[in-house]
């Protein structure tokens, strides 16, 4: 859900009032600076952040700004999207529902705020395998169904696109009604990058996902094999912050790799730089804007659009309100 704009927001002290009563007045956080909970480091405040810590509490924080007619999105790790500079109105609900069950025979029950990586640890401590592909991939359970979390395997064995509904066997939605409902995999509408969350108000509580008896050092392995691809092909986000892939893939011919072939590598504007590691990946190299980070996407789409005559459509979410970008100089390193 992103939150709609109209020309008169309520107050966020109106908001947190509208929704004290059925969220509890000392949980709803005022003006509260978004940036630190993004993988970007980049962002404004939201009006009023909300933490829900169990599906029931993320089903009656969407339920009470829908009835209340507040505008309201629902935040993961914060990977994959940027934030404007002007924050986000209305109600973000910062989704920390973080429950595990096993219900035997491989099947898990992962609620929407789980991390992937904690999923993927528990998973394979029980010897159950399917999931140690997205080792290293930051998503929560929830990011993982709205984009159908995908991987290509490095190993020969494995030469494939590994996408996460391969091992989901339903998901619980909150529908816009307010009705609770499961749903099998097959009515997810699962696409490269897309699910049907995308655009249906639809909201995912939990996912229970369907695995196999598998050798522990085998996952491990995979594990490790994984990791050491994606560390050597991606910067790390502890040391630049970045939102990942920044375009969509282009069948044929990658994002990054036209990019590269106009010479836009290390390019920066303000405190955001295309890496010199994956030119499809922007980071913060310290203090960059949305307003420096949206500047460097135009250029790399005017850039591959006049020398190869692609589009290059951005993957990553817009969320919020972004400022009126001023002419800034770039400068390259």
């Amino acid at each position: 859900m992103n939150p709609s704009s109209s020309d008169r927001h309520p107050a966020p002290q109106e908001i947190a009032a509208a929704l004290a009563p059925a969220l509890g007045a000392e949980r709803l956080h005022l003006n509260e600076p978004l940036a630190p909970y993004t993988t970007f480091r980049i962002g404004g405040p939201a009006d009023v952040l909300y933490d829900a810590t169990s599906a029931d509490e993320l089903a009656t924080a969407v339920t009470a700004a829908r009835t209340a007619g507040i505008p309201c999105f629902v935040l993961g790790l914060g990977a994959n999207i940027l934030i404007g500079d002007r924050g986000v109105r209305g109600l973000v609900i910062r989704n920390r529902a973080r429950g595990i069950r096993a219900l035997g025979g491989g099947r898990l029950r992962a609620e929407s705020g789980v991390v992937v990586a904690d999923l993927i640890r528990e998973a394979v401590a029980g010897g159950w395998s399917g999931l140690e592909h997205y080792v290293g991939i930051p998503s929560t359970v929830g990011g993982a169904v709205w984009q159908n979390l995908h991987f290509l395997s490095p190993a020969p064995e494995r030469a494939r696109t590994m996408f996460i509904e391969e091992v989901v066997e339903s998901v619980e939605l909150l529908r816009p009604d307010g009705v609770r409902e499961v749903v099998p995999r097959a009515a997810m509408r699962f696409g490269y990058d897309v699910s049907r969350l995308h655009g249906s108000g639809e909201v995912a509580l939990a996912v229970t996902f369907a695995l196999e008896q598998g050798d522990e050092a085998m996952m491990h392995r995979v594990m490790q094999e994984n990791l050491s691809w994606r560390g050597s092909r991606h910067p790390w986000l502890e040391v630049h912050p970045s939102a990942g892939s920044v375009f969509k893939k282009i069948e044929g011919v990658g994002a990054g790799r036209l990019i590269d072939q106009c010479g836009l590598k290390g390019h920066r504007i303000g405190g955001a730089q295309i890496s010199h590691i994956h030119a499809n990946i922007m980071v913060n190299l310290g203090g960059a804007t949305a307003a420096d980070v949206r500047a460097l996407i135009r250029l790399a789409q005017a850039a591959v659009a006049q020398r190869f005559d692609q589009f290059l459509e951005p993957e990553i979410g817009f969320i919020g309100e972004f400022v009126e970008e001023s002419a800034q100089d770039a400068t390259s390193s």
